[in-house]
C-alpha cells in the first residue's frame, strides 16, 4: 500500500437504483482496500441498502463512511418515500426523479466544502448524474464516470446513434451495426429509444461525458476489441471489474445461510436453473404464471425468485390453490435471494436472467450459461453480447422492449420450456457454451487478482488521481512562493 494514497479521499455518488448502488458499493471496497478514504452519498430511505457496505468496512477496517442527505422528491411532485428508482409507481416519473436528484447538488457541495476531511480528491458518479460534472468543477476537483454498462454497449450505442442520425430510419426495422468485428444486428424495437434519433444521440452523450475519465465494470479479456476502441476515443478509460468479485476475497467475507443454498446442497452438479429478473423488472401475474409453469414443464430443478413488488395476493393464491410448491422440483423465493452465492454454487447449471449488466457479469464470474430475456434499457445489447459475441447464452425469443401498460404481453410456458431445454442441452453445442463460460469465469478472477488487468487498472486510476492532487499542491505552493516573494520585494523597495 502506497502511503501517499492514504491522503486521497473519493466522493462516490450513485444514482439511487440497485443497479448503480451495488457496483458502486463494490468499487468503494476496492478503492478503500488501497488505503484512501471513501465517502458514499445516500438518502434516508436508501441508507439501509448500504448496510452491507458499512458492515464490510467495519470487518475489514476500511475507511468508508455513508453521508445521508434528504431527498427533495416532493419538490418535483414525486410521491412521498420514492427515493429509489425501483420505488417509483410508474416509469413516467423517472425524469422527475432525476430532476429531484439534481437538487441535491447544493447540499453535497456544502458538505464537501465544510465537513469532509480530508478534502475530496475527486468525484466518482454513475452515468445518469451529469450534474456531478458541474459539482466537481465548483469544488475544483476532477470527476470520473463509473459506467454501469459494458464497453460493447458503449461502442454499439455510439455506432447506432451516428447511423440513425445519418439515415432515414422511418421504414427501417432491422439493421446491422457498422464497423464492428462481429456481425451484430438489432431491431429498432430492441433499442432503448427507437422512436427518436435525437434522444438516442442525447443518451449516447450522457453515457460518455466525463471531464477526466471513465471506470468500467468489465475486464479487458472479456471484450478486448471494444475496450481498445473506447481507449482510442477516450484516453482515460479503465476496466476495473468485475467489481463484485471483491466479495469473494478478504478475511471477513460474509457468508449466507439462506435456505435456498441449503437446498442446493442436495442437488446434482449443474442441474439447477436459477431464475431471477432484477430489481426493476415488473412482471404481471399472467407472465409470472407462465414462468412458473414453464419452469415446471422443463422437468428440471429450479430456484425462482419473485421480487417483493410482484408478489401480489393473486400470485400467492395461485401458488396455494395449485399446490405449486408441493408438486414441483423447485424452490420459490419471495423477495430477496443471495444471487452471487446461488450462481456460484456447483449445482446451478443455467441462469434465466433479464440481462442487466450486473447480473450478466455475475453469471460470467460464476461460469454459468445464461438464458436471456431482456426487457428494457440496454438489456438487448447485453443479450447480444452474451449470445453472439462470447457465445455463452441462448435467447428466449423476445424482440421488443417491455413498455408501460404492456406487461400482460407474455412469453408462454412452451417457449420457456424450449429455451431451457436448449440451454441445458448435453450435446456438443451445450458443452461448448459450458466450457466457454468456465474459461471466462477463470479469466474474470485472474483479472481482479494481483497482477491482473483490472487490478493494474485500479492502480493506474488511483495514480491518476494522486498525480492530479500532487500537481494541484505544487501549483498552490508555487502561487504561495510567488506571493511571498512579491511581499518581500515590496518591503525591500
Amino acid at each position: 500500500m502506497d502511503p501517499q494514497t492514504e491522503h486521497l479521499h473519493f466522493l462516490l455518488i450513485p444514482l439511487m437504483s440497485q443497479s448503480h448502488i451495488i457496483p458502486l458499493s463494490d468499487l468503494a471496497k476496492l478503492l478503500a482496500r488501497q488505503g484512501p478514504m471513501v465517502s458514499m452519498i445516500s438518502t434516508p430511505k436508501n441508507a439501509n441498502r448500504f448496510k452491507a457496505l458499512i458492515d464490510y468496512a467495519a470487518r475489514e477496517n476500511l475507511k468508508i463512511q455513508l453521508i445521508t442527505i434528504p431527498f427533495p422528491g416532493q419538490q418535483v411532485g414525486l410521491p412521498e418515500g420514492c427515493e429509489n428508482l425501483d420505488a417509483l409507481p410508474s416509469t413516467d416519473l423517472i425524469r422527475s426523479f432525476v430532476d429531484a436528484y439534481s437538487l441535491m447538488q447544493e447540499p453535497i457541495e456544502n458538505i464537501a466544502k465544510k465537513q469532509l476531511e480530508p478534502r475530496p480528491s475527486c468525484i466518482i458518479s454513475t452515468t445518469a448524474l451529469v450534474w456531478t460534472q458541474n459539482l466537481a468543477h465548483r469544488l475544483g476537483i476532477p470527476r470520473y464516470v463509473f459506467q454501469t454498462v459494458a464497453p460493447f454497449t458503449l461502442v454499439c450505442a455510439g455506432r447506432i446513434g451516428r447511423f440513425l442520425e445519418s439515415h432515414d430510419s422511418s421504414d427501417l426495422d432491422a439493421f446491422w451495426v457498422p464497423n464492428l468485428p462481429h456481425k451484430i444486428q438489432f431491431r429498432k424495437s430492441q433499442l432503448p429509444f427507437p422512436e427518436s434519433r435525437k434522444e438516442s444521440g442525447d443518451v449516447r452523450k450522457e453515457t460518455q461525458v466525463s471531464d477526466r475519465g471513465s471506470l468500467v465494470n468489465s475486464f479487458e479479456e472479456l471484450d478486448q476489441w471494444y475496450v481498445e476502441e473506447q481507449k482510442r476515443v477516450h484516453k482515460n478509460f479503465w476496466d476495473v471489474g468485475p467489481v463484485s468479485l471483491i466479495n469473494s476475497t478478504g478475511s471477513a467475507t460474509a457468508k449466507s445461510d439462506h435456505y435456498s443454498l441449503k437446498w442446493l446442497d442436495s442437488m446434482k452438479p449443474s442441474s439447477v436453473i436459477y431464475a431471477c429478473f432484477g430489481s426493476m423488472c415488473h412482471l404481471s401475474f399472467g407472465q409470472l404464471r407462465e414462468i412458473g409453469l414453464g419452469l415446471e414443464a422443463s422437468g428440471r430443478p429450479f430456484i425462482w425468485v419473485i421480487r417483493e413488488i410482484d408478489y401480489s395476493p393473486q400470485v400467492e393464491k395461485w401458488l396455494k390453490d395449485e399446490k405449486f410448491e408441493e408438486r414441483v422440483k423447485g424452490v420459490v423465493v419471495r423477495g430477496w435471494a443471495p444471487q452471487v452465492p446461488i450462481l456460484s454454487h456447483s449445482s446451478v447449471g443455467g441462469f434465466l436472467t433479464h440481462c442487466g449488466w450486473n447480473s450478466t457479469l455475475e453469471g460470467i464470474c460464476a461460469g454459468v450459461p445464461m438464458l436471456c430475456w431482456p426487457m428494457f434499457a440496454e438489456q438487448f445489447f447485453n443479450e447480444t453480447f452474451v449470445v453472439d459475441v462470447v457465445k455463452i447464452g441462448v435467447r428466449i425469443g423476445v424482440e421488443t422492449h417491455m413498455r408501460v401498460g404492456e406487461e400482460e404481453k407474455t412469453v408462454d410456458r412452451e417457449q420457456i420450456k424450449a429455451a431451457i431445454d436448449q440451454l441445458m442441452d448435453e450435446g456438443e453445442e451445450g458443452e461448448e457454451r459450458r466450457e466457454t463460460a468456465r474459461k471466462l469465469s477463470e479469466m474474470a478472477r485472474n483479472a481482479t487478482q494481483e497482477g491482473g488487468s483490472s487490478y493494474r487498472n485500479i492502480t493506474l486510476f488511483i495514480q491518476d488521481v494522486l498525480q492530479l492532487q500532487q500537481q494541484e499542491a505544487a501549483e498552490d505552493e508555487k502561487v504561495n512562493e510567488d506571493r511571498d516573494s512579491e511581499i518581500t520585494d515590496n518591503r525591500v523597495m
